[in-house]
């Protein structure tokens, strides 16, 4: 198995909510909401960056897709990060998020490791960190 990954999928608890966030107040393109004639179907996906791709599906589609039973959510199960190319650029993409309605779960600030970070939630209760690390910087 190559180390790859073309689509990172989050299971959402109110779909129409989630692309509303992405879509509208983080300016993400998508063509919506697509797969309602079927099932368990209904997604939305988004092309990111170097071929990268983010889909939102219900939480319940998405574990009778796997076959499992939907679980509560934890409060740090699962954290996606975007790395920017300044401290400022931090402040910016939080302030953006929070403007979108995220809420900012730690301010941008200095971290132990050199960068600048913080981190926010989608409406869907998502985390991501922001970070600037001048070590990682984005292509």
């Amino acid at each position: 198995m190559q180390a790859r990954i073309t689509l990172i999928t989050l299971g959402v608890d109110d779909l129409e909510r989630a692309v509303a966030f992405y879509r509208d107040g983080l300016g993400w393109p998508t063509a919506g909401i697509v797969g309602q004639q079927f099932e368990h179907g209904a997604v939305a996906f988004f092309d990111l960056a170097g071929g990268l791709r983010l889909a939102l599906w219900p939480r319940a589609s998405l574990a009778h897709d796997a076959g499992l039973r939907p679980g509560a959510r934890g409060a740090a199960d699962f954290c996606l990060a975007h790395n920017v190319a300044s401290a400022a650029e931090v402040e910016a993409v939080l302030e953006e998020a929070g403007r979108a309605g995220a809420s900012i779960v730690k301010p941008a600030g200095p971290t132990f490791w050199g960068g600048h970070a913080g981190y926010f939630r989608d409406p869907e209760g998502h985390l991501w960190e922001v970070a600037f690390n001048p070590e990682f910087r984005p292509a």
